[in-house]
């Protein structure tokens, strides 16, 4: 199987983090956030990996990996980033998302999910959002499932009161899964329709976007449900609080 992951974004709440760097090239605990990736999906058997670059993706620089490149973006989102590797999409494929790092176990979970479109899930995110937020009622969306399926994802939540899950931004797309995924992709950019849970034009599509059509259309997608085991660098604050938190065995468990 195949593993892309997206690194094409400015990283603009990062703030002087990302001024001269692209977000995924952050050092965090000696390696870059990318670096981390790639060695936990070699670590997890996965050889075949590509990273979109778009923002400063000349400073991304690892070794044994494909590169393909988002000349647009600036102006197009995630959605866009991936079709950029549209050529290679013929295989099960796991999608990360560049600001993102994750456990060896983890990323076992992912590559060895046996259906077609499986979404990493965190059953116990209210830990993590206590050390990244001091809270649980910050940077809320929804991921609700039903009968062992996800239903509805990335909504924004004003409470965490019935968020069960939170998604991480990590796919598993078998070739199957991924075909259907491009035929409503292809279906959408032929009538440039605007994505129907955010409303953004088609150019500017989330891969939340992409997951909820593929949900409209009836097909499944389901939890690959971890608790834990993952962080996320998407403001000064995740980086520095995340930083500081090196030292705690509870958050730093199973990454290094």
């Amino acid at each position: 199987m195949k593993a892309i992951i997206l690194a094409a974004g400015m990283g603009t709440r990062l703030g002087k983090y990302t001024e001269n760097l692209p977000k995924g090239m952050l050092e965090f605990n000696g390696k870059a956030l990318i670096e981390w990736q790639v060695l936990k999906l070699r670590e997890a058997g996965v050889t075949d990996i590509s990273i979109i670059t778009g923002y400063m993706g000349d400073r991304i620089r690892i070794s044994d990996v494909t590169y393909f490149h988002n000349e647009n973006f600036a102006t197009t989102n995630m959605v866009e980033s991936l079709m950029c590797a549209r050529e290679i999409l013929n295989d099960d494929v796991l999608v990360a998302y560049g600001d993102v790092i994750y456990t060896s176990k983890l990323a076992q979970l992912a590559v060895h999910y046996d259906g077609d479109i499986g979404v990493a899930a965190d059953r116990s995110w209210r830990n993590y959002w206590i050390a990244r937020y001091g809270t649980t009622e910050a940077d809320l969306e929804s991921l609700a499932i039903e009968n062992g399926k996800i239903v509805e994802l990335g909504l924004p939540r004003e409470e965490s009161s019935g968020i069960d899950f939170r998604y991480i931004g990590l796919i598993k797309f078998s070739a199957m899964g991924m075909r259907k995924a491009l035929e409503i992709y292809d279906k959408k950019k032929d009538k440039n329709e605007h994505w129907v849970q955010s409303g953004n034009e088609f150019k500017q599509g989330y891969m939340t976007d992409l997951l909820n059509e593929i949900i409209i259309e009836g097909e499944a997608v389901s939890p690959i449900v971890t608790d834990g085991g993952w962080m996320e660098f998407d403001t000064v604050e995740d980086y520095e609080v995340m930083l500081r938190e090196l030292e705690n065995d509870a958050i730093a468990q199973g990454f290094f």
